[in-house]
Order: structure tokens, then C-alpha cells, then sequence
């Protein structure tokens, strides 16, 4: 997938029927399978930190809106906590950051940061230092101070390019094409073009991040891949059953 500018593509706002937030399931599932390299990135930070760190800065990259914004920073935060706890420390100052395109639902986002902070409050019977803020902009470019950051998630954005391929713009070809018989003949074109433009955009985020991190910083991240073995042509594009459906839907009308 990839977008056209930095503030075209975002998920749906709002609590409805028809909101991220409401259809959301399947990627709370991927971010719950994080939560444990979240807690091991956790100890690594706590334990190779001499003296213990008075303040850690964590950030979700591609945070959307809704109840999943907040599943990967607070499993940092609870880990934090729990480390502490167990090595009879006091817990370091933190700073949580939530980061997505500026057309994000951030009204939401808001919304969850303060339900954080009181949440963590309740849980330790105390004020605590949890500082919480939002940055707009897209992860392709530097979104914070040099060796600022000593932990950054992102689950199930990575996927988001950040633009169409070049070539296949100037070619003026399509992602999907309607037509199944051009569409076969044009899929290893552009699936090589969509790789090429990940590898590039990949590359360019660890950069990034590598400038942003801390010395002996963590990061965990998550994205959807395919094994090197499973041919292109036996994926399952999201979007063939919608073409299908839709195509069906005219013949009907019509």
C-alpha cells in the first residue's frame, strides 16, 4: 500500500459502526503478540542501564486511533513498573509519544493518553510521572531529537509505503487493475516495484530511528510478510474479494 502525501490515507474516525476503532480486532491481535519481546525490550533497557535510568522515553510509530493507540506503550509502561517493583527501585520519570499522519483521529488519541495517566495513577496508589504527547508526521522522516528514544514500537503500519512507485507512475500502471487478464500479465512488474519502494522505505526508517535511539536503545516492531518460498500469485490480495463483489453488484444492476 502507499500513499500519494503525507495526509491522504488515514483510519476511519469516530466510535461507529464503521470506525477503526470498532473494526480493529485483527490487529490487537498482532499487537498482543508483541507484548512479550515488549517486556524482554523492557528488561534489556533496565539491566544494561548503569545507574538505572531516571527517565525513558517510549514511542508507538503508527499508533491509529481507538483502544489499540495505547496496547503496545502501556505493556512498556506495565513492564517498566513491574521491573521495577520486583528490583525494589523507584520507577524512572516517562514519557509516552503516539505518532501517526496528521489527518489521525488525534481528538481520540487525546482522549486515551489521559486514560493512561489515571490509569497508571490508580494501579501504583500514587501520582506518578507519566508524560504524554502526540506527534503528527509521517515515520519516513525525523520526528524527534537525536538520541532521544529508548524504546519505539510500531505494529502494522510498516506496510504503509511512502509513495506509489515511481515507475509505475510514470508507466501510469495501476496497483490493482479491474482487467484480470492485465492484471496477470503486469503482477511480477508490479510486485518488484513495491518491493523495491519497501526496501527503500525500510531502510530509510532504520535510518531514521537509528539517529533518534539512544545508545543500547531497543525497538520492536511488527509487519505482514509472506515466506521467500510462497509465490506472489498465491497471495491473497484484500482487495480481489471487494473487486469481485462490487463487479457482481454492477452486472446485477445493470
Amino acid at each position: 500500500m502507499a500513499t500519494n502525501s503525507k495526509q491522504s490515507v488515514h483510519m476511519n474516525p469516530g466510535q461507529g459502526e464503521t470506525s477503526y476503532a470498532q473494526n480493529s480486532a485483527l490487529q490487537k491481535t498482532a499487537q498482543d503478540r508483541m507484548k512479550t519481546l515488549i517486556e524482554e525490550a523492557v528488561t534489556g533497557l533496565c539491566t544494561s542501564s548503569c545507574p538505572h535510568p531516571k527517565n525513558m522515553v517510549i514511542a508507538d510509530l503508527g499508533c491509529s486511533s481507538g483502544p489499540n493507540a495505547l496496547t503496545l506503550v502501556s505493556a512498556a509502561v506495565d513492564a517498566i513498573h513491574r521491573y521495577c517493583a520486583q528490583h525494589e527501585q523507584l520507577p524512572p520519570e516517562m514519557c509516552v509519544l503516539l505518532n501517526d499522519l496528521p489527518d489521525n483521529d488525534f481528538n481520540a488519541v487525546a482522549k486515551s493518553l489521559d486514560t493512561l495517566k489515571h490509569s497508571v495513577d490508580e494501579a501504583l496508589a500514587r501520582p506518578t510521572a507519566v508524560i504524554t504527547g502526540m506527534v503528527p508526521g509521517s515515520f519516513y522522516e525525523r520526528l524527534f531529537a537525536r538520541g532521544s528514544l529508548h524504546l519505539v514500537c510500531s505494529a502494522n503500519s510498516l506496510h504503509w509505503l511512502s509513495e506509489a512507485p515511481e515507475d509505475l507512475k510514470k508507466s501510469r500502471i495501476p496497483m490493482h487493475d479491474s482487467d484480470e487478464q492485465l492484471r496477470s500479465s503486469r503482477h511480477q512488474i508490479v510486485a518488484d516495484s513495491y518491493a523495491r519502494q519497501f526496501r527503500k522505505d525500510f531502510m530509510r526508517f532504520l535510518s531514521l530511528r537509528a539517529q533518534e535511539i539512544v545508545p543500547g536503545g531497543r525497538m520492536v516492531v511488527s509487519l505482514l510478510v509472506k515466506r521467500s518460498d510462497k509465490p506472489d500469485t498465491e497471495i491473497i490480495q484484500p482487495w480481489t474479494p471487494a473487486v469481485t463483489a462490487l463487479s457482481d453488484m454492477a452486472l446485477r444492476v445493470s
